[in-house]
């Protein structure tokens, strides 16, 4: 097999797909590596690094991709390399295909293979590939949200750890899953006073559990989020439904009852956002201001450290690399249910219900392509 690693083009992305270390492993594994020519230096890697581990650099993107079987990425591909995909050809990266049309026809008609990231699923229910870059960037959320707090980024100018004699920051944290314990974890490192809301009573007990008296936790509805929103200066939005767009949390007609220069942050928001005034923003240009409200809403935050979150995500996707370039993506789906849970398309037809739930795209069952594959 012939593995593509192309730059990431999205702006301001600075992961790279492949790790030197990862690149040495496949090609003990008796494959062949396509690195695109300073693809790894957001990262801290030089082409140098991936010499020494083996693999070949080629100039252009468009060298990757027309000579790989497998292409590996980290963020969605653009709409420019979308045009670079092939029928046959296997991409695994994110994809996030919920909130965006555009590139899921695009990929449909391209006749690629996609198996996307963030829905492969594990033995406990988990998302193995998700994970890690929930991880990064639950823990990022209170850091960004801390900066946008600041008076002259827009916010109510509240130190999330108070001085002696002035109470901490109030911090909302929505959802108790890996990004919303991760975020409220650090907030409360940082002195915050935290509550997370979640509606498992068996993750609050977890929590609880785990966390103790770090920071509270209660069920989320309406009425107590509501109730919480209007007392706190920063608000993480840090819901996930696998593959589907993100329910909204916060409505816009809110946003006069918040706090004024209270700060959203939307992890989220590469679903759709759990803010209904959330856009995507970029970290050239991170926030902005409506109602009164700052609005953080960067897609991919953790490519703001990019170095840790490169590293953290290839020893996440090793694994399943080394399985699809040793027996082709057919055979390691069929060994592996939760890989396959990850083929979100095949051949110009979608295989992901809550993506066509999401985008009125009639979808197959990931099973059926596989035996039509085979």
């Amino acid at each position: 097999m012939i593995i593509g690693c192309p730059t990431e083009i999205k702006p301001q992305e600075f992961r790279v797909g492949l790790t030197p270390i990862a690149v040495r492993e496949i090609i003990l594994n008796g494959h062949t590596v396509l690195m695109q020519k300073d693809a790894g230096l957001g990262a801290g890697f030089q082409d140098f690094d991936y010499c020494e581990a083996g693999a070949e650099i080629v100039h252009h993107a468009a060298e990757v991709f027309a000579n790989s079987d497998i292409i590996i990425k980290v963020k969605e591909p653009q709409s420019t390399e979308r045009k670079l995909l092939r029928e046959g050809q296997l991409l695994f990266t994110y994809l996030h295909l919920a909130p965006d049309p555009d590139q899921t026809r695009d990929l449909m008609a391209s006749g690629c293979t996609a198996i996307a990231y963030e829905t492969v699923t594990d033995r406990s229910g988990g998302l193995p590939l998700l994970a890690p870059m929930s991880e990064v960037a639950g823990r990022l959320a209170p850091q960004m949200g801390a900066w946008a707090l600041q008076k002259a980024n827009g916010g109510r100018g509240v130190l999330l750890g108070g001085a002696p004699g002035v109470g901490p920051a109030k911090v909302l944290v929505i959802g108790g899953g890996v990004v919303g314990s991760n975020a409220a974890r650090v907030a409360a490192g940082m002195g915050a006073d935290v509550t997370i809301l979640d509606q498992s009573l068996s993750r609050l007990r977890y929590l609880d559990d785990v966390f103790g008296n770090i920071f509270k936790n209660g069920y989320s509805n309406s009425a107590s989020t509501a109730e919480l929103a209007q007392q706190a200066d920063m608000i993480i939005g840090a819901v996930l439904i696998p593959g589907a767009t993100a329910p909204k949390l916060i409505y816009q007609d809110q946003l006069a009852s918040l706090k004024p220069g209270a700060v959203l942050v939307d992890v989220a928001i590469d679903q759709g956002g759990c803010f209904e005034t959330s856009y995507a923003t970029t970290h050239e240009n991170p926030i902005y201001k409506l109602d009164s409200i700052v609005h953080y809403c960067v897609a991919n935050m953790p490519g703001a450290v990019a170095r840790t979150s490169t590293i953290a995500l290839g020893n996440a996707t090793m694994p399943f690399i080394l399985a699809l370039a040793n027996k082709g993506w057919q055979r390691a789906c069929a060994d592996d249910e939760h890989l396959l849970n990850g083929l979100n398309i095949h051949a110009g037809k979608l295989t992901y219900a809550a993506v066509g739930e999401a985008l009125g795209i009639e979808t197959v069952t990931p099973a059926l392509c596989l035996r039509q594959a085979v």
